[in-house]
């Protein structure tokens, strides 16, 4: 399977033609139809669906859209490794791939990043947003540098440095709602209101445990992966949002507010790196900036 047959693939699945994606990549349609003809025969499978002769339109079978997947992943690590290896020994400058989800945390990566910007104003980063399956699945396959996770770490897969901070728990709900009169909330107080829960709290975690009721016994009115989101569902009255204090804005004019949950409820982080990873000259500048960072005193 080559990298360029990869690229006429994604060129098609992207333009759902053949025609129009021979253009963009400036091949005859013979030439790129008998490409991906060969691609097929290498895998065995069929992955385009072709259209009838009044349209043109083509389709992705399942085996199509996994291999869409893969190959995008395959040449953004290609593109990552390209740049890592063609950088001069005399100047620091890349890229920076980071993971987390979403934390007020991230205040901290970007304080050691504007602190290594001083010394190399020539790397870039990128930040992924995501659960945490999503944030080991793309350090795993080598697409990230650093994640941020939350909980307890496998130290035998990964090193892992731990964060001063942790985040709180607590309800995002609206000023004018019942709740908002209490200073914290208590696991009873949630038992009949309609919540909205992280998608990955809803499958059951420490918050399930901190509730004292299965999920199943819940109001769950939405659940959610960005809190941004989740906010818009509580500024219309949906239900009570639970997630991280620090995220939403609940000062000024805003409408929503915030309550602690009681008991307290909190997450250490740690950001992680793979074992026995080769960093590129950006990221292990970094680590070490962010090192020197987290043990600096507080000022």
């Amino acid at each position: 399977m080559e990298l360029r047959v990869l690229q006429y693939f994604l060129a098609i699945a992207r333009e759902q033609s053949i025609i129009r994606a021979a253009e963009s990549l400036h091949l005859s349609q013979p030439t790129l139809s008998t490409q991906i003809k060969n691609l097929e025969e290498e895998l065995g499978k069929q992955l385009l669906i072709r259209g009838t002769k009044g349209s043109r339109k083509v389709t992705l079978t399942e085996e199509g859209m996994i291999l869409r997947k893969r190959a995008e992943e395959i040449l953004d690590l290609v593109k990552k490794t390209e740049k890592e290896v063609t950088l001069t020994n005399d100047i620091v400058m890349g890229d920076i791939y980071i993971g987390t989800g979403e934390t007020d945390s991230v205040r901290l990566i970007a304080r050691a990043a504007k602190k290594l910007q001083e010394a190399c104003p020539g790397i870039r980063y990128h930040i992924s947003s995501g659960n945490a399956p999503f944030v080991l699945e793309q350090l795993d396959k080598g697409l990230l540098d650093f994640g941020i996770v939350f909980g307890t770490v496998d130290l035998v897969k990964y090193n892992a440095l731990k964060m001063p901070a942790a985040d709180l728990w607590g309800v995002l709900m609206r000023k004018a709602s019942p709740l908002a009169s209490k200073e914290t909330i208590g696991p009873e107080d949630l038992w009949e209101e309609p919540l909205i829960l992280s998608q990955q709290e809803e499958r059951g975690g420490q918050l399930t445990q901190w509730l004292n009721c299965e999920a199943s016994a819940l109001n769950i009115a939405a659940t959610y992966n960005l809190i941004f989101n989740a906010s818009l569902l509580v500024e219309e009255g949906l239900g009570y949002a639970i997630g991280l204090d620090g995220i939403i804005n609940t000062t000024g004019n805003s409408t929503l507010c915030f309550r602690p949950l009681a008991p307290k409820l909190e997450n250490e982080m740690s950001i992680i790196w793979k074992k026995y990873q080769l960093f590129s000259k950006p990221a292990g500048k970094f680590i070490d900036v962010l090192k020197e960072y987290l043990d600096a005193p507080a000022e």
